[in-house]
């Protein structure tokens, strides 16, 4: 299950459409019955979240929190996906793609760091832009890296 919210009122996105296609890709990846919460919020709040989490007093576009429920409660919730829509729209007419493919490739990417993919090391770099492509191929939109 996708929930959203919108914190900013950003009224830019069909938040059903983008719901139900990043739920057709948790399908897609067997984490049908998993729970993610999609934030969409503004360049000061995930500054302050990068500055407070990640230590880079910068905005960024995406942002994830892996749930940290005990093991001993049973509920699928992958964690949280934040995303600055500013910064989002920004990349997107920078290099050239709609927003829409953008917001929802950085929802993916962010999905799949909560799964223990990440892009530190070459190597783990090249397998997770190699599945986000598979998926967003799936969906219909071009690979991002070319």
């Amino acid at each position: 299950m996708i929930v959203i919210q919108n914190s900013i009122d950003a009224n830019s996105i069909n938040e059903a459409k983008f719901s139900n296609t990043l739920q057709s890709v948790l399908d897609g990846l067997n984490l049908s019955d998993s729970e993610l919460l999609v934030r969409f919020v503004d360049k000061p709040e995930i500054q302050h979240l990068n500055k407070t989490y990640r230590h880079q007093d910068k905005a960024t576009n995406v942002l994830s929190f892996p749930s940290d429920l005990p093991i001993e409660i049973e509920e699928a919730i992958l964690g949280d996906v934040v995303i600055c829509i500013e910064v989002v729209a920004e990349e997107a007419q920078a290099q050239g793609k709609t927003f829409e493919n953008h917001l929802l490739h950085m929802a993916i990417h962010g999905t799949l760091h909560l799964m223990g993919y990440d892009h530190i090391e070459e190597s783990d770099a090249e397998k997770m832009e190699s599945l986000e492509v598979k998926i967003l191929e799936k969906i219909q939109i071009s690979n991002p890296y070319q």
